[in-house]
């Protein structure tokens, strides 16, 4: 019982205040309670609704009129000649009271003589800063992985006894994964997502992640800069890419598999920054990431970052990062990052804090978060950032090659139930020379709108009709795009061999 042990030292410390910011209320109560046995110290709750009671062992005390209110339970805690242990839940509304600050205050300037420790126990906890120094903050310890284990177990029992001893079916390897993803949760919110795991189809299997993914997200209440990523895409569902695909492949067991060990042969794989021609599948191959490694993926939106008050926008970058360790083991993509902490002359310093926020957060980080990077904007990309260690590698998505650009067709058309007997792939990889994969798909689009208006069936000489009638980015912009493959030659990986 680590938690009974801290907590313990605190209040030999006479510590007067201890806050307890915490969902768990039940926990923590059953906590204090054991606190108390073991120091044989009276212990008292405080709610608004059942007034002051004590707790444990020993006679009960009647909730009154007196022992109700918060001023008076107050003055009714000092008068008390016997040190203890009061829990007051959801008092935090009352300390906008100057009297009520007061009254605390003079609690805590007495414990040394009462023995008196005041615990305030919510979901989050402001203390005024007058009574600051007088008081520590304590965390309840979140389950380890042994312990997320048993809980799953547990309810996997619960479960089996609910259905006349039916044994539920688990996967080892998808339990592995559940138990990992269940990490920084607390012991009710472990047992709620298991439940959702188990209880639809009686299973854990890797068909459960995705919705526990979701579901942990959602209970984190990361929604704002932070975006939960449901449609990832399937690595296999790509064309080309294959030095990355490999590349990924190479490093999966060591961040899944190693970083479980207590000595890890390797070091964990930090990140990948993705640069390329728009269109060409960045936004697609960070998506697949998270598929490909079965993790969770999370986006940040740097427009979202942004806040007018000075300081707010740093803040919530720090927010997000904290957030994304919490979310871990988890992909966590960053989005044009170039527009977020890219050189700018006229935001005041804001794109260089935040840069320093984030070079000295991957420096620094601990838990497994995979960074993927995407950015189109060399000019705007600080050098600090792509410098080499602070990505793994820097990967250059170039305008796909005559058989991508054939398999990007192919992908397509059969996407939409098409007959690829019916065309010529050979000639149509011809005729998209330049085209980016997103440009092929909206030329495959455009000849679905084509079949439709002529109520003709979809053939290679729409497609070529297409093909033809269409400037890629790769003429529109031809400088930019030759400027980039330039700077990219030498410096970057290709992704495709």
């Amino acid at each position: 019982m680590p938690d009974v042990r801290d907590l313990e030292l605190l209040v030999q410390a006479k510590t007067p205040l201890v806050i307890i910011e915490s969902i768990e209320e039940s926990r923590v109560l059953e906590t204090l309670a054991r606190l108390a046995t073991r120091m044989s110290r009276p212990f008292y709750r405080w709610t608004i609704t059942d007034g002051l009671t004590r707790l444990g062992f020993g006679f009960e005390l009647m909730p009154d009129e007196a022992s109700v209110e918060p001023e008076q339970v107050l003055t009714q805690i000092r008068k008390m000649r016997q040190s203890g242990v009061f829990a007051l839940c959801d008092f935090h509304p009352y300390l906008s009271d100057p009297r009520l600050v007061r009254r605390v205050k003079d609690i805590a300037l007495s414990a040394q003589q009462t023995g008196h420790t005041l615990i305030f126990i919510s979901h989050r906890f402001g203390l005024p800063p007058e009574l600051g120094g007088l008081s520590a903050r304590f965390e309840l310890r979140l389950p380890s992985t042994e312990q997320i284990l048993a809980l799953v177990k547990e309810e996997a029992a619960e479960w089996a006894s609910q259905k006349g001893g039916t044994r539920v079916r688990a996967d080892n390897q998808a339990l592995q994964h559940l138990v990992r993803h269940l990490v920084g949760l607390t012991v009710g919110e472990v047992r709620r997502l298991a439940r959702t795991a188990i209880y639809d189809d009686g299973a854990i299997d890797h068909r459960d992640l995705p919705e526990v993914h979701r579901a942990k997200f959602e209970l984190m209440n990361l929604g704002g800069v932070l975006t939960y990523v449901y449609d990832t895409s399937r690595m296999d569902d790509i064309a080309g890419l294959d030095n990355l695909k490999d590349w990924l492949q190479r490093r999966r067991h060591a961040f899944i598999t190693d970083r479980e060990a207590s000595s890890p042969k390797t070091d964990l794989p930090k990140g990948l920054l993705l640069l390329g021609v728009q269109g060409c599948g960045k936004s697609l191959a960070a998506r697949a990431v998270a598929d490909l490694w079965k993790l969770p993926c999370l986006r940040l939106d740097f427009g979202a970052l942004y806040n007018k008050f000075h300081g707010e926008t740093e803040r919530n970058l720090r927010e997000a990062l904290r957030l994304a360790e919490q979310m871990s083991p988890c992909v966590f993509w960053l989005d044009e990052i170039e527009k977020g902490v890219g050189v700018a002359q006229h935001d005041e310093g804001v794109s260089a804090r935040l840069l320093g926020s984030l070079l000295t957060w991957m420096a620094e980080r601990k838990k497994p978060v995979f960074l993927v990077a995407t950015a189109n904007n060399l000019d705007a990309m600080p050098a600090e950032l792509i410098r080499k260690g602070r990505f793994d590698e820097i990967f250059f998505i170039d305008l796909p090659l005559a058989p991508v650009r054939r398999g990007i067709i192919e992908l397509h058309l059969r996407k939409r139930g098409r007959d690829l007997s019916r065309f010529d792939l050979a000639l149509l990889a011809d005729a998209s020379e330049g085209f980016s994969g997103a440009e092929i798909e909206q030329v495959i689009v455009s000849g679905l709108y084509r079949e439709g208006s002529e109520q003709s069936e979809l053939d290679t000489a729409m497609l070529l009709a297409e093909f033809h009638g269409t400037q890629p980015l790769s003429i529109t912009m031809a400088e930019k795009v030759a400027a980039l493959r330039h700077w990219a030659a030498g410096r970057c990986i290709s992704a495709d061999r």
